[in-house]
């Protein structure tokens, strides 16, 4: 899998992050074999992880529920982030 189109697929998920100061990246990590997604807003900092299943089934446009959690709670998360 492609990581810059696993984070196009994020940004089309999710149109408001890459925008007012939202950063979305995505590495793949041998380590732990799954994709890691990191955001930054402002200083602050998150990650989570995907299993590559529930990327793929994504990215192929079958099923993104398990992505779109996962996003949704890194954004809340660093929404209720102070500022360090």
């Amino acid at each position: 899998m492609d990581k810059q189109k696993l984070c196009e697929k994020i940004r089309s998920i999710y149109p408001d992050i890459g925008e007012c100061g939202i950063d979305v990246d995505v590495g793949y990590d041998k380590d732990n074999q799954r994709w890691t997604v990191y955001l930054k807003k402002d200083k602050k900092a998150l990650k989570t992880f995907l299993e590559p299943d529930d990327a793929r089934l994504c990215m192929e446009g079958k099923q993104c529920v398990s992505l779109g959690v996962e996003i949704n709670q890194l954004k809340d998360s660093i929404d209720r982030m102070p500022l360090q």
